[in-house]
């Protein structure tokens, strides 16, 4: 697939800009806070309908304005593809597809593959489980776009179950507050009296009825299932993968082991069959063993909201102990392997974004980088200067020049 414009319209920084893409690799370089990463933000919006740096479409809108325009125009193998997204102030957004509206956000998501890389993701290391999560999920939305309506769904149950164990905490709390206040007024009137179940204090109890919870209990583990079967069957795919390119880039010195802790422990007989009755089944036997610990805390603590992905190279946790060159040498060999995945499944090369990374790349791993590019991919480079390309990648490169949402040729 190869991205032939970009028009931006009250985009960030951006009030009018058109871009027309003339060759495989195009540097966009700048100052920073220029608006960059702004034009890359945009073509991850046109695949993924989301932004890894915000989540509210007024902050992806110049100066308040009522709306902010995006439109692109895509080759496919298929033939030529027009996108347009709409994003609002106030209200919903607007999707149109070769001019036609859409309904349904699933139509728009397989339109347009893109790997990002930005100095950000070395963070996917060392960060928080969130950040890995979310990773696995963008990943998993370009490959099965009905994943991100599964996802919606679960959280959306996820929030409901939330609410309905947090209210059961407030009243138990407000019966506890409510019992003692009246046992220490007696107790002020008259001698501690020898039965003091007068006023019993029902803590313990849950005030919600159980078929309440229980029916959240069936749609949570019943999503839940979906999600994590999905993560793993991407996983299972992306490993080996990012095993061969960790091999390659560290000249076979490393080992690099990737494994899903799901927060839900399904045996490996269920996950080879792919069996989604029996992962909903241990899901609903582990709630079942938090119940308690879940009324105390008022949230859900059984889910794949709280999976995590660990990583080791040569058998030591890389978050805890990998140097800084080994993370990036991780962090590397995973976007390559996403890459190739996203390729193999979709039939097509999918657009690569690097959002000033190369700076953050000694020059053995900028090497392996560049030379896997080659004219395999389209790909859009930020950086603040010429210094880390050779004159042969110069040559073969459209080189834009950014200045204050100003975009012209270099």
């Amino acid at each position: 697939m190869y991205l032939k414009t970009l028009h931006l319209r009250q985009f960030r920084n951006y009030c009018d800009q058109k871009v027309v893409f003339d060759a495989p690799k195009t540097i966009l370089v700048g100052n920073n806070a220029q608006g960059k990463s702004n034009l890359l933000e945009a073509v991850e919006l046109l695949s993924t309908l989301k932004s890894h740096r915000t989540a509210r479409d007024r902050d992806l809108i110049l100066d308040s304005n009522p709306s902010g325009q995006i439109d692109a125009s895509l080759e496919r193998q298929t033939g030529s593809i027009d996108l347009a997204l709409t994003l609002r102030f106030q209200g919903r957004r607007a999707l149109k597809l070769n001019g036609e509206p859409l309904r349904r956000h699933l139509d728009f998501l397989s339109v347009l593959n893109v790997v990002q890389f930005s100095c950000l993701d070395l963070d996917l290391v060392r960060g928080g489980p969130e950040g890995r999560r979310n990773w696995i999920d963008r990943l998993v939305i370009q490959l099965e776009p009905i994943y991100a309506h599964i996802l919606q769904q679960y959280n959306q149950i996820l929030r409901q179950r939330n609410a309905l164990l947090k209210r059961s905490k407030e009243i138990r709390k407000g019966e506890f507050s409510e019992n003692l206040d009246k046992m220490r007024s007696r107790d002020a009137q008259k001698p501690e009296p020898e039965n003091r179940e007068e006023f019993p204090i029902r803590n313990s109890q849950f005030p919600i009825p159980h078929s309440e919870l229980a029916l959240w209990d069936a749609q949570l583990a019943t999503a839940g299932a979906r999600v994590i079967r999905r993560r793993d069957r991407i996983l299972e795919r992306l490993i080996p993968l990012a095993r061969n390119w960790h091999g390659s880039i560290s000249g076979s010195t490393e080992v690099l082991e990737v494994k899903y802790t799901a927060n839900v422990e399904v045996e490996q007989e269920l996950r080879a069959k792919d069996n989604l009755e029996g992962v909903r089944q241990a899901f609903l036997d582990k709630i079942q063993q938090r119940a308690i610990a879940e009324q105390v805390q008022g949230t859900t603590l059984v889910g794949p909201h709280r999976d995590d992905i660990s990583f080791t190279i040569n058998s030591t946790p890389a978050r805890q102990y990998g140097s800084q060159g080994q993370q990036r040498t991780l962090v590397l060999a995973l976007k390559l392997a996403e890459l190739q995945l996203i390729e193999e499944v979709v039939g097509e090369p999918p657009l690569l974004l690097l959002d000033d990374v190369l700076a953050e790349l000694d020059l053995n791993r900028q090497n392996q980088l560049l030379e896997t590019i080659e004219e395999r991919f389209q790909t859009l480079i930020t950086t603040t200067h010429l210094g880390a390309f050779d004159a042969q990648w110069l040559r073969q490169s459209q080189i834009l020049s950014v200045e204050a949402g100003q975009i012209k040729q270099f």
